[in-house]
């Protein structure tokens, strides 16, 4: 069988870049080991954490948030088996709903195991051995990423006691104690989801801060309002070790700056610190694909690796690990393959912890613009002076907004708080189209809700806010 294309991996990268390369009348195919499509973030990833985050929430808000509004319900009992049930189904929804998109845009999929023969030869290794061969002119790397682990650290990942990310959406019980190790977003969102269902979390972090390359006053502010829910942070901390003991796990580690080393003990240890690329089995090496010092396939402005005809995408390329930023590499790769001009803007695309509060972020941060010399503004608008955000009990959290001192131009936007996530996007829209604080504070946003926090952020960039 011949293809136009045939993209390897079916994550959110691999199977947007199938669909679009389909509409756009590509005979196309996708190989995927998994048994069903979606890869991590449909099956173990984004999609199935979501659930628990959502279940987790409403577990904790019907046995602490509800009394205050006149809501008094007796102590809810966490059913922990059914909580489980819903992530499941909804992994099956989602999952299925890609399998109907690959049906319905004519897609042709092959499971198994791939690899490329030649730029335009793909072998496909099914679970019983078979092997098909398909021709194509041209491949998508799609691949995704997989558990980095501690660097120079050995770990045994068994995903009971100690888990990776994977592990940490399955545990059958609530654990009395969880260790996270790492304080990035996996970490913090999987730790909340356990902290909310009863365990005393603790995260162990190797940075001075949480969220790595977020916003510092975000992440510092953050981490106040986590600790208050309980979640205890030993930061700057190096790991130098992780074992099983008879009762659970132990993990130690060693002030950077120097110290005594600390032992903590608990039931489950979730080692959260980061994904590599995914490159193992692709035959690589043989075709002559380039990898970078970090093991990420090599790619130019266009996708394009170093051997013609074989393109990259996603996490298994250079940039940030996000399932929305491998969508729009899959989109832009599939109408260059169809001969139009695909374009990925990297300065706006947002990032959100989905957490309780949220944290949303777009473009530059404060320490970003400093370190690149560039003057700039400031507007900042706390929930606490916001009508909605009373009403709901959910006043935590502020709206920054960073503009270009000269021109206005909306650099970067940051949002902790209720709903975040959902607000980020009007400060990424105004962003695409080169917007300024102004435009912003001058757009009239519906009153009561939470979005006019990010209009009073605008106005108090450019000039000045009104309920403030």
């Amino acid at each position: 069988m011949s293809y136009d294309v045939i993209v390897i991996g079916s994550g959110p990268g691999g199977y947007v870049c199938a669909i679009k390369a389909a509409q756009l009348g590509l005979k196309v195919a996708v190989v995927e080991k998994r048994a069903t499509y979606g890869g991590t973030c449909l099956n173990v990833g984004c999609i199935p954490s979501k659930a628990l985050l959502h279940a987790s929430e409403m577990f904790h808000q019907a046995g602490h948030g509800m009394d205050a509004l006149g809501v008094e319900v007796a102590a809810p009992t966490l059913n922990l088996s059914k909580m489980m049930a819903h992530k499941d189904a909804t992994v099956k929804a989602n999952v299925d709903g890609v399998a109907f998109l690959f049906k319905k845009n004519k897609i042709d999929t092959y499971q198994g195991t791939g690899r490329i023969v030649s730029p335009a030869k793909v072998s496909v290794t099914a679970e019983d051995g078979k092997v098909t061969e398909l021709e194509t002119k041209n491949i998508v790397i799609a691949t995704g990423s997989d558990v980095a682990g501690i660097p120079g650290v050995p770990v045994e990942i068994d995903e009971k006691v100690i888990v990776s990310s994977t592990g940490g959406i399955a545990l059958d019980k609530v654990p009395e104690n969880l260790i996270v190790v790492g304080g990035g977003v996996i970490g913090l969102e999987l730790g909340s989801v356990w902290s909310r269902l009863g365990s005393k979390v603790t995260v162990v972090e190797y940075l001075d801060t949480i969220l790595g390359g977020m916003d510092g006053e975000v992440s510092k502010q953050f981490q106040r309002m986590l600790a208050k829910q309980g979640i205890a942070f030993h930061l700057g901390a190096k790991v130098t070790a992780v074992e099983k003991t008879a009762d659970g796990a132990k993990v130690t580690f060693e002030p950077v700056k120097g110290g005594d080393k600390v032992e903590l003990n608990a039931d489950v240890v979730l080692v959260a610190t980061g994904r590599k690329p995914y490159t193992a089995g692709l035959g690589l090496e043989d075709v002559g694909v380039a990898l970078d010092n970090r093991g990420r396939v090599e790619i130019d402005g266009g996708y394009r690796t170093n051997v013609a005809g074989i393109y990259a995408i996603g996490d298994v390329v250079k940039g940030p690990m996000l399932a929305h930023k491998a969508e729009d590499e899959g989109v832009a790769l599939a109408e260059i393959l169809a001969g139009q001009h695909g374009h990925v803007n990297y300065n706006v695309i947002p990032g959100v912890v989905y957490t309780q509060p949220e944290v949303a972020s777009v473009g530059k941060t404060e320490e970003e613009l400093k370190a690149a010399g560039i003057a700039y503004r400031v507007g900042k608008f706390p929930f606490t002076a916001n009508g909605r955000a009373r009403a709901m009990l959910a006043t935590d959290g502020f709206v920054k907004i960073l503009a270009d001192k000269d021109t206005d131009r909306v650099l970067g936007g940051h949002i902790v708080g209720f709903g975040a996530g959902e607000m980020i996007h009007e400060i990424a829209v105004l962003m695409e189209f080169g917007g300024s604080s102004e435009d912003l504070g001058r757009t009239c946003h519906a009153h009561p809700t939470m979005s006019e926090a990010v209009k009073e952020a605008a106005l108090a960039t450019f000039f000045k806010p009104i309920h403030m």
